[in-house]
């Protein structure tokens, strides 16, 4: 296994893990604010919305969002470059959500576009820095790691909150 297989296996963690937890996503509890401001919905959302927009960073390209009509379909009081990173309580409490699919939907559409990516890179490029502003610099290997790392954190947030729903919330 070279490094764009290792990769493109990471960047699929984040949308296995959110399947696992599809069924159990129902339109009432999406939008629930268990103890903080970061909804299931918000964590679905931010997990798809942050690869998203990295993505059009490194490629140059259009973002799934506008380009698959998600923008459209979601219908969130958002700018198209927007991804919830700083958002405040507020705004964060804005992102509602009524259809679970659709949240997976677009997860699994940025994903695959995430792979697409990286199917297409030479391994060679991986070292590339990306990123100036930090010291050591960020390599694309590193900056593709932490897009899959934080959605796979973001889903394993929203997994957790689903699984205190027999718990805490009925």
């Amino acid at each position: 296994m070279n490094a764009i297989e290792i990769l493109i296996d990471l960047a699929r963690r984040p949308q296995a893990a959110a399947e696992h937890v599809r069924a159990q996503l129902s339109v009432e509890f999406l939008n629930t604010h268990p103890h903080h401001d970061n909804s299931i919905a918000w964590l679905l959302w931010h997990a798809a919305r942050e690869i998203d927009e990295q993505l059009v960073d490194l490629s140059g390209g259009e973002s799934v969002w506008v380009a698959q009509g998600f923008a459209a379909r979601f219908v969130l009081e958002v700018g198209d470059r927007e991804h919830g990173y700083g958002h405040a309580p507020g705004q964060a409490r804005a992102i509602v959500v009524h259809d679970p699919d659709l949240l997976i939907e677009h997860l699994n559409a940025v994903i695959e576009a995430q792979v697409a990516y990286l199917a297409a890179l030479d391994e060679g490029e991986l070292g590339r820095i990306v990123d100036e502003r930090w010291d050591p610099p960020v390599t694309l290997a590193a900056r593709m790691v932490s897009m899959s790392v934080d959605a796979a954190e973001h889903v394993a947030q929203a997994a957790y909150i689903t699984g205190m729903r027999a718990a805490a919330f009925e």
